[in-house]
């Protein structure tokens, strides 16, 4: 082979693709950040295939929306979908972008990564890291094992520090520690704090239920 300009930067792009993984807090904009990023692709002619797992119903089946109003429509991936078969029937993709990706399982994961590796395409992953017990989704724990690139996109707590914790809150107000990991919800349902917040929430709430 004759190494030339062209043979040399050919040979430089090969293997550059990443899966990304962006995480944060509820309320850290991750949908805006997706849908941002999927524009900017689309302005340098690039073309997108923006997913979502169809457990996530919140804002329309197959529609992409975040909380400052920027929304996408996408396409929905079961459970039992082989992303990589998907992948490859449909047409062709320059970047694929995963919105809400805690909730893909760890072989969709896996299907994901197999792409970057073997098509040499980017897979960006925004979504969740914990649950509202600060415990992996299966999905996050895949993509913290599997990822390239790994960044946090934060978010505040009421008290002005670093949010990382997804508590869920009842109807009262009440930091919630018992139910199922999936329970869809927004600011109604969840609020992002820091974890000494959320510590001293969950002790105020304990030591009120002891005097009761």
């Amino acid at each position: 082979m004759v190494y030339n300009e062209k043979s040399n930067n050919a040979e430089r792009e090969k293997g550059m693709a990443k899966l990304y993984f962006k995480y944060g807090a509820m309320g850290s904009s991750k949908s805006a950040q997706a849908l941002i990023t999927q524009f900017n692709y689309e302005e340098q002619g690039m073309k997108v295939w923006l997913l979502k797992p169809s457990v996530d119903t919140r804002d329309g089946v197959n529609v992409v929306r975040s909380r400052i109003g920027l929304q996408r429509e996408a396409q929905v991936i079961p459970p039992d979908c082989d992303i990589r078969a998907a992948f490859d029937a449909g047409p062709r993709y320059d970047v694929i972008i995963a919105d809400e990706a805690q909730f893909f399982t760890p072989a969709q994961i896996d299907r994901l990564r197999e792409i970057v590796d073997e098509e040499n395409i980017p897979v960006l992953c925004f979504g969740l890291r914990t649950d509202f017990l600060t415990r992996f989704f299966p999905g996050s724990q895949r993509l913290m094992e599997l990822a390239d690139s790994i960044t946090e996109i934060k978010t505040v707590c009421t008290c002005g520090s670093k949010a990382t914790v997804n508590a869920r809150i009842d109807g009262n107000g009440n930091v919630v520690t018992e139910g199922a990991q999936v329970q869809l919800g927004g600011n109604d349902s969840y609020t992002a704090m820091c974890h000494p917040c959320w510590m001293r929430k969950i002790r105020a709430q304990q030591a009120a239920r002891e005097k009761e």
